[in-house]
């Protein structure tokens, strides 16, 4: 795709994708459980599917090993880490309320990898965004992100091999967003939305 054609494509789609990021900073703080929950599930994962199995276990009566494994093994790869990931961070959900106070983005961000069972610089991207949080200063740097990096010449490798690759193509992908003027929440939903066919999470 030349740049002519992301901008215009990006243009057919740009009121969508703008309300769809308003819908999430107006996100109620109890549905904020549900995408830290996600963000853990998605790696190596459909999202929707993902979706489906939060939607489930948000349902449940009783929140334990053996419901959400049973929950994760017909939508996730890597369900039985993924059921430990959601338990501990079920223990750690009312820590962290504080945490996300903090107005500094990338440390927030940073703090989030850290902590969280199942994250990394990507989930907790992720769900700073996913909360309306990101305001355009992280980025999510999954294949749809990396795979237009790298049709863009500015990146070699469609892949992360180290944190400090990620913060590397990471501002890389910062500095197009700029670049071409479209902010870099959305053209991230942007791209996810001609990889997958919708505009999602």
């Amino acid at each position: 795709m030349e740049l002519k054609e992301l901008k215009k494509a990006y243009e057919e789609k740009k009121l969508e994708i703008k309300s769809r990021l308003q819908e999430f900073k107006q996100l109620p703080e109890s549905k904020r459980f549900n995408e830290f929950v996600f963000c853990a599930l998605t790696p190596q994962s459909n999202a929707q599917k993902c979706w489906q199995a939060v939607e489930q276990i948000s349902q449940l009566n009783r929140f334990n090993k053996d419901s959400i494994k049973q929950i994760l093994k017909s939508k996730t790869r890597f369900h039985n880490n993924k059921t430990i990931y959601i338990l501990e961070n079920k223990e750690l959900w009312h820590s962290l309320k504080d945490t996300l106070k903090n107005p500094d983005v990338k440390e927030l961000r940073n703090a989030l990898a850290n902590n969280v069972k199942g994250y990394g610089l990507k989930e907790a991207s992720h769900f700073l965004r996913n909360i309306g949080k990101s305001d355009n200063q992280i980025a999510i740097l999954d294949r749809h992100i990396l795979k237009n990096l790298k049709g863009f010449s500015l990146v070699k490798e469609a892949r992360i091999k180290s944190r400090k690759d990620y913060l590397e193509k990471e501002q890389k992908y910062l500095n197009f967003a700029n670049q071409v003027k479209i902010p870099a929440d959305e053209l991230d939903l942007f791209w996810w939305s001609q990889e997958n066919g919708e505009i999602f999470k």
